[in-house]
């Protein structure tokens, strides 16, 4: 039996994917998560054998977690669930841990196998995705956020999905002025000058999931 963690802020993607994954015969969802944290929580208190994982959360999001879980429960697959993935995004996640990526549009069949695969120990990427990022490697420009160091690549993503610099210093233990450091290191390194404008970056370069492509 393949014991499935499903990390999701979505309520509705979280139990569609449950009652399809229950279905199957060697298959049981043992729990669900809806934020970075509770997805590491969860995994070190169920010892999933595969976690489904967005990588866009509230909290320290998917990238992180799935770092953490990796580190922490090496005999647990990370399955990386996404709606759009660009190439330096991907590498990160595979540097952390992921053993594949499969598409939120994927057809049960496909979710079904990926877990399957993942489960026996074979990456597994969606062709859709495999798709994406070769089209992303061939069309676009050097990744700015490719200079930023781990630390500063998670605070990016916490500002550009909107969370204050309190919530960010509660999340990652770490003080508002580190915070703030951090921040203004990202600002120069991106050249940019306020949240506003690193938040229209990750937009154009895939930070926010949907919104890849804005110029």
């Amino acid at each position: 039996m393949i014991k499935v963690l499903i990390a999701d802020d979505h309520h509705l993607v979280r139990t569609s994917i449950a009652h399809l994954l229950n279905d199957e015969e060697d298959m049981r969802v043992i729990g669900e998560a809806s934020c970075g944290e509770e997805a590491i929580l969860e995994a070190k208190r169920l010892s999933p054998d595969v976690v489904l994982m967005d990588i866009r959360m509230p909290g320290i999001g998917g990238l992180e977690a799935t770092r953490k879980i990796t580190r922490s429960l090496p005999d647990t697959r990370v399955l990386v669930l996404t709606a759009w993935l660009e190439e330096t995004f991907a590498q990160r996640l595979l540097d952390a841990g992921a053993y594949g990526f499969i598409s939120k549009d994927s057809q049960h069949g496909e979710m079904v196998g990926a877990i399957r695969d993942v489960f026996g120990g074979q990456r597994y990427v969606s062709p859709d995705v495999a798709q994406r990022l070769v089209l992303s490697r061939i069309d676009s420009t050097d990744n700015p956020f490719d200079q930023l160091s781990h630390r500063e690549m998670q605070v990016a993503m916490m500002i550009v999905n909107c969370q204050r610099v309190a919530d960010i210093s509660d999340r990652l233990f770490l003080s508002p002025k580190t915070v703030n450091t951090y921040r203004y290191r990202i600002f120069e390194k991106l050249g940019v000058h306020s949240d506003v404008e690193l938040t229209h970056l990750g937009l154009r370069h895939g930070l926010v999931e949907g919104f890849a492509g804005v110029q």
